[in-house]
C-alpha cells in the first residue's frame, strides 16, 4: 500500500467491523523508535533558513526522507528541527541497518 521508502511502509493494515456489513481499514498506530536503535552516519549543524526537505535530499537523496532525521533525532514535530541555529542533527542509516556500507 505505500512504497517501501515511506514512514508507513512496514506499519499493519487493521480492520473494523462497523456492523451491517461494513468496514472500515486503517493503518495501527506508528510508534516514533528510540533514537540509539540508529546508527549514526554523520551531524548536520542547523543553520539559519534550513529546511528538513533540503537536508534530506543534501544527506540521504531525497527530500520526502525527512522522517528519518526526525526519527533518529527523537522529534515528533519535524519542524522543531530546524528552529534553533546551531543544533545538531543526527543522519543516520534506516533503522534495523547495523553496519555502515564499506565501514
Amino acid at each position: 500500500m505505500f512504497p517501501l521508502t515511506s514512514r508507513y511502509a512496514n506499519i499493519e493494515i487493521a480492520q473494523l467491523d462497523l456492523g451491517q456489513g461494513r468496514t472500515v481499514n486503517y493503518l495501527r498506530r506508528r510508534f516514533v523508535p528510540q533514537p540509539d536503535r540508529f546508527v549514526p552516519l554523520l551531524e548536520h549543524v542547523v543553520v539559519e533558513g534550513d529546511r528538513l526537505d533540503n537536508i534530506t535530499a543534501r544527506y540521504l537523496g531525497d527530500p520526502e526522507q525527512f522522517w528519518r532525521v526526525a526519527d533518529a533525532n527523537g522529534a515528533m514535530r519535524p519542524e522543531e528541527l530546524t528552529q534553533t541555529p546551531g543544533r545538531r542533527l543526527r543522519i543516520t542509516l534506516p533503522e534495523g541497518i547495523a553496519v555502515a556500507p564499506n565501514g
